[in-house]
């Protein structure tokens, strides 16, 4: 019997067995959102940031669905879960509905809610905005460019129902509230580009009396640039919108839009990741008593977005 072939291929053995067993000891983090948009490039790059500190024990993962609906997230959150992934943090398309489908993934893995909450669930903690504070800011934008003219606004958003809409929408009434400001109607577009361009031309035609616009997902103001530009009435409504597309900035900066409030969704990719690492080494001190780590929203206007807008290009690698 030749004694050398078997001990080689025993010692063979051993290394691909522990090399197996390394592989599998390396953490699996995942960043799920909501929508294919460029909105969410700032938080791949947080998240890509967090890699390179966190090192080789870790692999992150960055996930579109392939479809901006519930159903198609929470698949992908059961695909993750039975590929091996020991954390995920989802920005939810439709948190109020998919409430047994986050607690079917919390009873197995650590689940994190970001942009969009689902505090009735199981979740472990909600990283983001608070989206009532940023339609506060953007209401009061708007009460300061109206200057006391009565204003009849439009608003548009991607899921009518998701909680990031209704508390922007809410926080944006209060500020309004009593200032000659009525927020006429949001129309929906279920994340579809072409009916959220088209919701606005709709607008254009059927309600003269507007003059005043809210774009309140990210790529709503783009639609809203477009449709305004398309039919000359650039400068002629006014329109504040929110996050930081870079049509929406280029607004600003014309002086076209008074203004965007902005999040800080590199934030939530880096801390995320870094909070989901901490917890699972045991670490839970990052976690406060309400469950809600809230990451500040700013006003980008023409006196600071040329500065804003070197910092995205720095964060995202131009």
């Amino acid at each position: 019997m030749n004694y050398k072939l078997l001990f080689a291929a025993a010692a063979a053995s051993v290394l691909l067995l522990g090399g197996s067993t390394l592989a599998q000891e390396k953490k699996q983090l995942a960043f799920v959102v909501n929508a294919s948009s460029d909105f969410w490039k700032l938080a791949e790059a947080g998240v890509n940031k967090a890699q390179a500190e966190l090192g080789d024990g870790y692999e992150l993962q960055f996930r579109y669905p392939a479809q901006g609906t519930a159903a198609l997230q929470n698949a992908l959150m059961d695909d993750l879960v039975a590929a091996g992934t020991d954390a995920i943090m989802i920005s939810s398309a439709d948190p109020k509905n998919s409430i047994d489908a986050f607690n079917k993934v919390a009873a197995q893995v650590p689940l994190f809610t970001t942009d969009s909450d689902a505090p009735q669930s199981k979740r472990i903690a909600y990283l983001g905005s608070s989206n009532t504070a940023a339609g506060v800011q953007a209401g009061e934008e708007m009460v300061k460019a109206m200057a006391g003219k009565e204003g009849k606004c439009m608003g548009f958003v991607g899921f009518l129902g998701a909680d990031n809409a209704v508390e922007r929408i809410t926080g944006f009434k209060q500020a309004i509230e009593g200032k000659g400001i009525e927020l006429v109607d949001v129309r929906g577009d279920d994340v579809d580009f072409t009916k959220a361009r088209t919701n606005v031309d709709d607008v254009l035609v059927a309600n003269p009396e507007i003059n005043c616009m809210v774009g309140f997902y990210s790529y709503n103001s783009p639609k809203i640039y477009e449709a305004l530009q398309a039919a000359n009435k650039l400068g002629q409504i006014t329109v504040v919108a929110f996050d930081e597309d870079p049509v929406t900035l280029g607004a600003v900066k014309e002086g076209n839009f008074v203004s965007t409030v902005v999040q800080q969704p590199f934030e939530w990719g880096y801390q995320g990741m870094k909070l989901m690492a901490a917890y699972l080494g045991g670490d839970k001190s990052m976690v406060p008593a309400d469950g809600l780590i809230i990451v500040p929203t700013a006003v980008i206007n023409k006196e600071n977005v040329d500065a804003f807008s070197a910092d995205l290009k720095a964060k995202i690698g131009g």
